[in-house]
């Protein structure tokens, strides 16, 4: 049984009791979203994360998920890579295309990866004008309040440290105003070159979804969410705010034990 709230500043927290129940609301919720967005525009233009987010969409691979929804219709992109190899075990497209590509009627032109033979500057740039050109055909709708594109969905993880994306506490890509796609060569986790989208792009999404699972992530939920204060730490979790988007939070109940709103009895 999910508990579910609307926070006034933080969007809609859901919370579960275990990771079957979440995995199932988040595979109704995508494929909603895909629904709603192919009946408007015709397509659906998803990014996606890595971590555990592409395990926790698996029930997308199964029934009734891999007959109702029109997989022929969604564009695919990340949120955020590593500049490795697409075959490298810490690729995130390859941990999206084995656990979830391969296993549905992805049109493969559609699936949007960077290019995983030069620089992340270069991987950064290309990935941003790829998806300029979208942008101006309009497999991407664009921001009504800015320039930038207006995703269907964004699917971010968080980190213990509260990072999103490849978005860092303290670093300077936090600041990053004008790219829709930049690039890292000194993550503070392996592999230190990544790139990611910035948080102009994320907070122009029509809807960001946060997937957050296990107790080690309690201490970062409760600072990117609850009412802290001014004198804490702005966690780049905290920085996703979509400007006219639905924000919404996917937490299992041990992320969820430091939430001020959320008080469980044992």
């Amino acid at each position: 049984m999910a508990h579910s709230w609307v926070h006034k500043d933080r969007g809609e927290l859901r919370i579960y009791e275990n990771l079957n129940e979440l995995s199932t609301d988040l595979a109704d919720y995508i494929a909603e979203l895909a629904e709603v967005s192919v009946k408007e525009r015709g397509v659906f233009a998803i990014a996606l994360s890595g971590g555990s987010l592409i395990g926790l969409m698996g029930k997308l691979c199964e029934a009734p998920y891999n007959k109702t929804v029109d997989w022929a219709k969604w564009y695919i992109f990340w949120a955020d890579e590593r500049v490795v190899a697409k075959n490298h075990s810490d690729s995130n497209y390859k941990l999206a295309k084995d656990g979830l590509l391969s296993k549905v009627p992805v049109v493969p032109s559609h699936v949007h990866s960077i290019n995983d033979t030069v620089t992340a500057e270069e991987a950064a740039d290309e990935y941003g004008f790829a998806i300029r050109q979208l942008v101006k055909t309009r497999v991407i709708s664009v921001s009504d309040t800015s320039d930038c594109p207006k995703f269907d969905l964004i699917l971010l993880g968080m980190g213990s440290d509260g990072h999103v994306a490849s978005l860092f506490p303290n670093h300077s890509v936090l600041e990053e105003k004008d790219e829709w796609v930049t690039f890292i060569t000194d993550s503070p986790k392996p592999p230190p070159e990544r790139i990611t989208f910035t948080l102009p792009v994320i907070n122009s999404a029509s809807n960001v979804a946060v997937v957050i699972t296990g107790g080690n992530k309690a201490e970062a939920v409760h600072l990117a969410i609850d009412d802290v204060g001014p004198d804490c730490p702005s966690l780049p979790a905290r920085m996703v705010q979509p400007t006219k988007g639905k924000l919404v939070w996917f937490i299992d109940k041990p992320a969820a034990l430091k939430l001020d709103c959320c008080q469980f009895s044992e």
